[in-house]
């Protein structure tokens, strides 16, 4: 499970540190940095306090699921995250 982060998102906004890319196929082919897509799976690491009439659904340490293009890549202490609202979170696995 990832670190606690110091930055706490406002409102319905949650923080997810996506999971790594798949390194080789199933059949077991190599697959090169260049041809790798963006997961769409991650782990909730911070979470606000929802809207005033619709609490958040999802909580720190959720397996979620999200769009390929959901959220905006930000950098905290070092590590590559994504900010995105409740909204873009498609499922929780």
């Amino acid at each position: 499970m990832a670190k606690k982060v110091n930055v706490t998102p406002l409102h319905d906004r949650v923080i997810v540190k996506p999971a790594a890319a798949e390194e080789k196929t199933a059949g077991g082919i190599i697959i090169p940095d260049t041809a790798k897509e963006k997961p769409q799976k991650g782990t909730i690491v911070a979470a606000g306090a929802g809207k005033k009439d619709e609490p958040l659904t999802v909580k720190v340490g959720d397996t979620v699921l999200y769009g390929k293009y959901a959220g905006t890549e930000i950098q905290i202490e070092g590590e590559d995250l994504l900010i995105m609202r409740e909204s873009d979170i498609l499922a929780i696995v």
